[in-house]
């Protein structure tokens, strides 16, 4: 099994990828910010306990209080493109605010380099684990 098999690495993979996607989806929105009655696009949030959760490591948590635990965790939609809802609106019926767009892009720029950077370090850290010491 190669090192990037485990499942921290493909959550964040695919933390990168779905990253990757939305910067598409925020770009398309900021091309059509005048566009008649386009409406702004957003993916559905990335959750990584849909990606890496409590039964890939074999851990079960222990329910002493029916109530404490409810043992349910909501499903994403792996990626779907989902309208989004907002009260701005311009009289051609376009939805689409710049700034805010570009608020968004520079939220999920700083996520993905903080997400990269994460992968890299955890490489680093296992092997300089795994090398031999002089």
């Amino acid at each position: 099994m190669a090192l990037t098999d485990l499942p921290v690495f493909q959550a964040l993979k695919s933390k990168m990828q779905w990253h990757q996607t939305r910067q598409g989806v925020l770009a398309e929105n900021i091309a059509n910010a005048d566009t008649p009655k386009y409406r702004a696009k957003e993916l559905k949030s990335y959750a990584f306990s849909d990606h890496i959760g409590a039964s890939s490591f074999g851990i079960q948590a222990e329910v002493t209080k029916s109530g404490h635990i409810s043992g349910t965790i909501s499903a994403s939609s792996n990626g779907k493109v989902d309208k989004q809802a907002m009260f701005e609106v311009t009289p051609s019926g376009n939805n689409v605010v710049l700034e805010e767009q570009m608020m968004k892009v520079t939220e999920n720029q700083m996520d993905f380099q903080a997400a990269s950077t994460l992968y890299s370090k955890s490489l680093g850290l296992i092997r300089t684990a795994l090398s031999k010491s002089a």
